[in-house]
């Protein structure tokens, strides 16, 4: 007999108050008065500030050393999940539901030892899966796992989304609710776009490019899981009952009604902030053995790069702002002469149905145009069209971007 199991993930403005913890609870009880088997996943309580927030737990734990071991430095980041759902559970208990907290490691998740940033080796479901079936509610820390030795991992930053998709793939949930404090993927920041509209569905890939283009709902690497095994995600407000923007492998599902944003071109529009253009002249006769040297030096110093462009006499590239002294320096010490271009941000115009369709690049660069935002450099795919602007530009930019691809237009499910 197929048993419908659903987890819910819960965010920290989720779980940060008594209030915000009592519409947590209906939100459980619904989904058991559906019919589900259920798995609750917590992430820490609160934000950066807050007593049990992840950030104010290693701000505690660096004021007896600033350079503290990354393996127990994961060991408190741990702690905060560990009070949410603690706390979530004794919630759950106080309102007659069954819940049991368990951490990562006793919901049986095995991780390498990439402490701070590991990765999923195996989840043993077997425990969760004796307590569901007898009608228990599993509330289970997000964000960690532990080692084959026993000792306490994280999952970086937005690990709670991969745990509660990695716990739906290993359980062959129905479905992921990611619980927030919005009311679902919007098609631009709405503190940047006034008019940004909640999206009712978007693909796992056009999300997963939303997210690495610098969309911050959803971490991509619980999308590709998800993805893998095909289960739908939905991200949900805890604090209303919108139904949310579901995430799946297409658009066209039982229920959309509005064929015009369905069938769109542009899914939505985001941005990085905080970068910073090199330009690196080439030296040698040589550029192929130039252009490794520039890579292989950053790669040393862990510098990430982006928005990468190699020309016959010069490489361009973008990095952080707090990896410009590092990368600056690094390079000068090389012998490369180069320009640094700072303040910069990267905006980017994201949607499926960008492939194939002509004259998508010429919108996208007249709706710059016509604000007088000069353009520094672009890149692009199938899917995605980045270019590189003055960070001053960024609301300006953002805004006629989501303007010139129609993103203002309402859908919303009957």
């Amino acid at each position: 007999m197929h048993r419908k199991i659903l987890v819910q993930k819960f965010g920290g403005t989720s779980v940060a108050t008594h209030e915000a913890r009592q519409l947590v609870c209906e939100k459980i009880s619904k989904a058991i008065s559906d019919g589900y088997k259920l798995v609750v996943v917590v992430s820490a309580m609160g934000r950066k500030g807050q007593p049990y927030a992840t950030d104010t737990l290693i701000t505690v734990a660096k004021e007896s050393n600033p350079d503290l071991n990354k393996r127990e430095l994961d060991s408190i980041m741990c702690c905060g999940e560990m009070i949410a759902a603690v706390v979530m559970a004794a919630t759950l208990q106080s309102s007659g539901i069954d819940a049991v907290m368990m951490t990562g490691g006793q919901a049986g998740i095995t991780t390498d030892d990439n402490f701070g940033n590991s990765r999923i080796l195996s989840i043993d479901t077997s425990t969760i899966l004796n307590l569901i079936a007898h009608n228990k509610i599993p509330v289970i820390c997000g964000f960690q796992g532990i080692t084959q030795q026993g000792a306490f991992t994280t999952l970086g930053r937005g690990g709670s989304d991969t745990t509660a998709a990695a716990l739906g793939s290993a359980l062959n949930a129905d479905k992921v609710e990611i619980f927030t404090d919005v009311d679902g993927i919007m098609t631009a920041d709405p503190n940047v776009v006034k008019n940004a509209q909640i999206l009712d569905t978007i693909t796992y890939a056009e999300i997963s490019q939303l997210a690495h283009q610098g969309a911050k709902v959803i971490h991509p690497r619980a999308v590709e899981i998800a993805m893998h095994k095909n289960i739908p995600l939905v991200v949900r407000s805890t604090f209303s009952d919108a139904p949310g923007t579901l995430i799946s492998a297409s658009n066209n599902y039982e229920g959309a009604i509005c064929t015009g944003i369905i069938d769109r071109i542009a899914t939505g529009v985001t941005y990085i902030k905080q970068l910073s253009q090199f330009s690196v002249q080439l030296k040698r006769a040589d550029s192929k053995t130039d252009v490794h040297q520039i890579f292989q030096a950053l790669a040393e110093k862990q510098i990430n790069v982006d928005l990468v462009n190699i020309l016959p006499q010069e490489v361009l590239f973008t990095v952080s702002t707090d990896d410009t002294f590092d990368a600056k320096r690094r390079l000068t010490e090389l012998g490369h002469v180069l320009q640094i271009q700072p303040d910069c941000a990267k905006i980017s115009v994201v949607g499926g149905g960008m492939k194939d369709v002509p004259g998508v690049m010429a919108n996208f660069v007249k709706a710059l145009d016509e604000q007088n935002i000069p353009v520094l450099q672009t890149v692009d795919s199938q899917t995605t069209i980045s270019a590189l602007i003055h960070g001053q530009y960024l609301t300006e930019a953002v805004t006629a971007l989501h303007d010139k691809f129609g993103l203002s237009q309402s859908c919303k499910k009957s």
